[in-house]
């Protein structure tokens, strides 16, 4: 099967995804607009249609409405949008950190192009590190992505990487009424790279109450009926807090706890069963980081537990595919019920 992705480069260890091609550091954006195959244009082109008159003659008819996006180099169709659509270019993304990392320590590790053009992303470290219990280090990033397929907002978004594990969780904080930590800009409006960096506020804010939060999740001891029933919560979208749930629920899934793989899936179907039993035993010890400290028997390991499932063990037919996933699609909304539900054990 084909690749989504079109082409990648990064500096440093491989990334957690294993794809592209490795880049010495403090590279310039022409070199990384060339190697994280960024170095085209969207162009676009009336929509027309054929028809036939009354003679029985093919004519070719103009369609205003709409216009059809391709690519500079290949001619390749991306997809066809309306007139009002705001195309942005993938020159746009890379240059938006080039007073960041020439000016403000910020650091590109990684930036790519999926589905042929149809998304394309950079990914910079901010600088900001945090270590909690045991030396279990976490690093803040932010990620600029965007598409021209109707599937992706313009949105740059704080993320934090588990070093021991290269798990990624988009920063999102409680107790705000808009999205903290995020920027979505939709393709009916300009792209100005700069309001999004005030908006953004490109500060150490978001970063800190991100791990106040993990450092209290860390401290949150939990029980192995509390950690099935999380599970619970999170892959079968109930809804309710995990303390909320019914003492049949957990009794029920204490099976998991105790790895009674079989009995969980006679009573629940596929996947969920197996990404249940997966996350379970990866809280257990099976999980990479799973025994540290910070993670062992907490809810700061729950957490874990989703992320590196999402990230790692997923079903997924592809690596692009799940990179798509974990930051895009199905994978990244798992991460943000995990995190939904993490909270709620510490409101």
């Amino acid at each position: 099967m084909a690749h989504q992705i079109e082409n990648m480069a990064y500096v440093g260890q491989t990334p957690w995804h294993g794809l592209g091609s490795q880049l010495s550091q403090n590279q310039p954006v022409d070199v990384w607009a060339q190697q994280a195959g960024m170095d085209w244009q969207i162009e676009s082109s009336n929509v027309s249609y054929m028809a036939q008159n009354e003679r029985g003659q093919s004519i070719i008819m103009p369609y205003e409405e709409q216009r059809v996006l391709y690519r500079s180099d290949t001619h390749a169709p991306l997809s066809v949008v309306s007139q009002r659509y705001q195309e942005v270019q993938p020159r746009e993304i890379l240059e938006f950190y080039r007073d960041l990392t020439e000016q403000s320590g910020f650091e590109l590790e990684t930036a790519g192009v999926l589905k042929g053009g149809r998304k394309f992303w950079a990914l910079a470290r901010t600088g900001q590190s945090t270590a909690l219990k045991a030396k279990d280090v976490s690093n803040g990033y932010i990620l600029l992505a965007t598409g021209c397929d109707g599937t992706l907002a313009t949105t740059a978004q704080f993320t934090s990487i588990r070093v021991v594990c290269n798990n990624t969780l988009a920063i999102a904080l409680k107790g705000q009424n808009s999205s903290a930590g995020v920027v979505k800009v939709p393709h009916s409006t300009r792209f100005d790279a700069q309001k999004i960096k005030q908006q953004l506020g490109i500060s150490v804010r978001a970063w800190d109450e991100h791990m106040y939060e993990m450092k209290q999740l860390t401290q949150r001891k939990v029980t192995q009926t509390e950690a099935a029933a999380y599970f619970d919560a999170v892959f079968n979208s109930t809804g309710m807090n995990v303390t909320d749930q019914e003492d049949s629920i957990i009794q029920f899934y204490r099976g998991v706890a105790a790895q009674a793989a079989q009995s969980v899936k006679k009573e629940k179907p596929e996947p969920n069963a197996r990404a249940m039993t997966k996350t379970m035993e990866m809280f257990n010890g099976q999980g990479r980081g799973a025994e540290l400290s910070s993670a062992k028997g907490t809810a700061y390991g729950l957490l874990c537990s989703i992320t590196e499932f999402a990230d790692h063990e997923r079903r997924a037919m592809s690596q692009d595919h799940r990179l798509d996933s974990a930051w895009f699609g199905a994978g990244a909304g798992l991460k943000q019920r995990g995190l939904e539900q993490a909270l709620s054990m510490i409101a």
